[in-house]
């Protein structure tokens, strides 16, 4: 996804987005655009139906990631992950080059400590990317959109666990309902969901590494880095599969090489669309879009890929959806509270 990057992102919003210090006890959604929020707000009000644009788009094409990957066969999910990684880092320079953007790429790569971090964060991407795509190629596509329902969920959990923060009631009862939904579902798969809880534990924790630069890395620059860390792994990959004859880059016709070459754009595109919608929009409002991209790629599960779908799993969703509505509602209502405080000091 979704950094999509993932959509990431496919991603949950991505950690790509612009970020720094969000009111406490918000979700990923929250930390990522806090900062860009204080900015909006003083943004004219026409500003907000162009963010609410870019900000359909970016979640839109976040949701149809699927197709995309559908449409790739015979190729495998590691191939499809190496050249989306590969091309990403190819659109991403020549997006550097058009709008000058060396320098800040250039400190990051002499940065050490931005460096590191980007780099921590790049593996736990692609651990993400790969399991996304495992998932949508064998027929799991729902699994892959619960895990993006709950990665809010394990955002606010990391925060407990590794920021020692501190949730109010109506958050510990929405985990708890969370969990309760695992339970639901592990017994209507027969097993624990374990695509669902790799795709949201590596997005959250893609979260959590990328807060520590958010601030200082834009977008374009972090995705750029990331996916340099990345790319020798990726060409020695691609050179094995195309040494063993199991590549399909070259053998498959000029329609699916440049299908595979597209993987740069569709990984950068939503991801520049949001960042042009987190600059716009309240975090009230790109809290609630965020949901879009999993709701899309459910529907795609049930309607395209007819992947079953029985009541024990409709209800474990269910629970999902309500500990969902639960913190969602409790980020709303902190982040009028928080606004509205530097109103009454000044006051």
């Amino acid at each position: 996804m979704p950094a999509d990057s993932v959509p990431p992102a496919p991603h949950a919003l991505p950690q790509e987005g612009p970020s720094g210090t969000a009111p406490d006890h918000l979700p990923a959604a929250g930390a990522a655009v806090a900062a860009a929020d204080s900015g909006a707000r003083n943004k004219p009000r026409g500003d907000g139906g162009v963010g609410m644009v870019y900000g359909l788009a970016a979640y839109g094409l976040w949701g149809l990631l699927p197709l995309y990957f559908a449409v790739l066969a015979p190729a495998g999910p590691l191939e499809i992950v190496a050249n989306r990684i590969v091309w990403s880092l190819v659109f991403c320079l020549l997006l550097l080059a058009a709008v000058r953007g060396w320098a800040p790429f250039k400190a990051a790569l002499t940065q050490p400590r931005i460096l590191g971090t980007l780099a921590l964060a790049a593996l736990l991407i692609a651990a993400n990317w790969f399991t996304y795509t495992v998932a949508v190629l064998n027929a799991q596509t729902i699994q892959a959109s619960l895990g993006y329902f709950i990665n809010p969920l394990v955002s606010v959990l990391l925060g407990v666990l590794v920021l020692k923060e501190r949730l109010r009631i109506i958050q510990w009862v929405a985990l708890g309902i969370a969990l309760l939904a695992v339970v639901v579902l592990s017994l209507a798969y027969g097993s624990i969901p374990w695509l669902s809880l790799i795709l949201a534990l590596s997005f959250g924790f893609y979260g959590l590494v990328k807060k520590n630069v958010g601030s200082r890395v834009d977008a374009v620059t972090s995705l750029s880095v990331e996916t340099l860390v990345l790319t020798p792994a990726s060409i020695a990959i691609m050179a094995v599969l195309m040494s063993a004859g199991s590549a399909t880059l070259l053998g498959n016709g000029p329609g699916h090489f440049w299908l595979m070459a597209a993987g740069g754009l569709v990984t950068a595109l939503p991801l520049l669309f949001f960042g042009a919608a987190a600059r716009r929009l309240p975090l009230s409002t790109v809290g609630m879009l965020q949901y879009i991209a999993p709701l899309t790629q459910f529907v795609l599960a049930l309607a395209v890929f007819h992947e079953p779908m029985p009541p024990e799993r409709w209800a474990g969703f269910a629970l999902v959806w309500l500990s969902l509505v639960l913190l969602t509602a409790d980020m709303i209502r902190s982040y009028r509270v928080a606004r509205r405080q530097p109103a009454l000091a000044a006051g």
